[in-house]
């Protein structure tokens, strides 16, 4: 462990004590063969984009199905809940909705 810090600590005297735009010929930390590890990086992003993009459409796509599937009564109810609509015009909407449902045949 000591030894390997030691490299690294004179690897980074080396590069801090080259003149600017000089680099040595050889980090002391990179052996020069080709290393995987950089696809890591954009990969992950790319990973983390795709998983929000695809929470992002289920939620949207769950939330249209909900709305689809609710009465019009219920909607009514939220939005008088929500202060949209007040209790007379409430009352009113929830008569003709139930009259309407009443003349509509059974499923």
């Amino acid at each position: 462990m000591t030894a390997m810090f030691t490299s690294l600590t004179a690897g980074l005297a080396t590069v801090l004590a080259a003149p600017v735009g000089a680099m040595p010929a050889r980090m002391p930390w990179y052996d020069g063969g080709f290393s995987p590890w950089f696809l890591l990086f954009p990969l992950f992003w790319i990973l983390v984009i795709g998983l929000l993009i695809f929470a992002g459409r289920r939620a949207w796509r769950s939330n249209r199905n909900w709305a689809a599937t609710q009465g019009g009564e219920s909607v009514l109810r939220e939005r008088y809940a929500r202060g949209e609509i007040d209790e007379n015009e409430y009352r009113q909407r929830l008569q003709v909705l139930r009259e309407q449902d009443r003349g509509r045949p059974a499923r």
